[in-house]
């Protein structure tokens, strides 16, 4: 199924009006609210044949010229390995409880994925099997890649444990 024909299912199952849809740079977006984020992610799979989940990333829009109110985007890049069609699914959270539904029940590929995101930004995403941090140590208590995260640490790096290479 072509990203368009997609499209028009998506209309179709969740209601008209809510999803909204972007082209750019070749790519179809569909934007949806986290209400029907797996609705919108369980047609895609099931229906529409986007049986590979590429990537899951954020984006912190605090401060950004445009921004509306909402704080952080989910993006979900996904690809029908038949037809070669991609799309991206975005759908916003926001503090103080950035929490998303895991995709993992229909992606196992989500795993690592999901777990960036909450490492890196603190969004978490509930029935994710094993949510913890992936590359920043267990006792860190901040996400670094979060706008108001200070470019030179918050003073944490010499809290970190040594490991030494016979350890790691």
């Amino acid at each position: 199924m072509t990203a368009q024909e997609a499209i028009n299912k998506l209309k179709e199952v969740s209601g008209n009006g809510s999803i909204s849809t972007s082209e750019f740079r070749d790519n179809t977006r569909v934007h949806v609210s986290k209400d029907i984020l797996m609705k919108v992610l369980t047609c895609l799979k099931n229906d529409c044949g986007f049986d590979f989940l590429v990537d899951i990333t954020a984006i912190d829009y605090m401060g950004y010229p445009t921004a509306t109110t909402d704080r952080f985007a989910v993006v979900y890049c996904l690809l029908n390995t038949s037809e070669g069609s991609r799309i991206v699914v975005k759908t916003m959270v926001n503090d103080p409880d950035p929490v998303l539904p895991s995709s993992y029940s229909l992606w196992k590929g989500a795993d690592w994925p999901e777990r960036e995101v909450y490492d890196m930004y603190g969004i978490r995403f509930e029935g994710h099997p094993d949510l913890r941090r992936i590359l920043m140590p267990q006792e860190f208590t901040s996400y670094p890649l979060r706008k108001d995260y200070p470019l030179r640490g918050m003073g944490e790096r010499h809290n970190f444990p040594v490991l030494t290479r016979a350890e790691g």
